[in-house]
């Protein structure tokens, strides 16, 4: 309850809720007994030196690999993943530093690659993609046509492109490593808006950073790691 009012003030539910992630490449541990928290329309911030285990945790939360030891709970449910495509299908989804898009195809077929919207269960519908797809670029400010080849975009935009697909899939928690590292200021400001969207539409974004500017500016919350933990 907020001091002096009557108002109680909600704390925002637990959405994804990490207890006790171990992982060992051979002898090396590159997690320690590891748990942290992230509520909905979170900012999470995940900090530390290279090599301290954050793209590790990020690769087990996303499908990428499987931890030896703890749980994964989302949404109040247990799950494992066998795949990216299966943490996807639960709610979760990475941008990665290197983005992962086909140069040569459009940014609506990029948003839809794998699970492309057909007609009479075998024709391509391209218009309802781009339909869909300029819809999500609207929502993100995005200046560009569904249309427009990957290949044209500047490396802003083509971010907004992976920002739509995981709108797409209905991420309820959006990883998002390292975003601004080959962005030019104006790009980062524009991401700093489509953070705070997404936050307000109740989307948990845990947000790998080494920066401490942006870090501040975004995160409601910050976890360090240190070797492992």
């Amino acid at each position: 309850m907020e001091r002096g009012t009557d108002r109680v003030m909600a704390t925002p539910a637990v959405r994804l809720d990490v207890r006790g992630i171990t992982k060992r490449f051979g002898g090396v541990v590159a997690l320690s007994d590891i748990s942290l928290d992230a509520r909905s329309g979170e900012v999470h911030a995940i900090c530390g030196e290279n090599g301290a285990g954050k793209s590790t945790l990020m690769k087990i939360l996303s499908g990428a690999i499987n931890a030896d030891e703890g749980e994964i709970i989302l949404n109040g449910k247990p799950v494992s993943f066998a795949g990216p495509r299966d943490a996807e299908d639960a709610g979760i989804s990475i941008i990665y530093q290197e983005l992962n898009l086909v140069p040569d195809l459009s940014a609506a077929a990029n948003i839809f690659l794998g699970r492309e919207i057909v007609r009479a269960g075998v024709f391509l519908d391209d218009r309802a993609m781009e339909k869909q797809a300029a819809e999500f670029f609207e929502r993100l400010g995005a200046p560009f046509s569904a249309r427009t080849k990957v290949r044209d975009l500047r490396i802003g935009d083509q971010q907004m492109v992976e920002i739509a697909k995981a709108l797409s899939l209905d991420a309820d928690v959006l990883i998002m490593d390292e975003p601004t590292s080959a962005l030019a200021e104006g790009e980062v400001q524009r991401l700093y808006r489509v953070v705070d969207s997404l936050k307000a539409q109740g989307v948990t974004v845990l947000y790998i950073s080494h920066k401490m500017d942006e870090v501040f500016r975004l995160a409601d919350r910050i976890t360090v790691f240190r070797d492992g933990k």
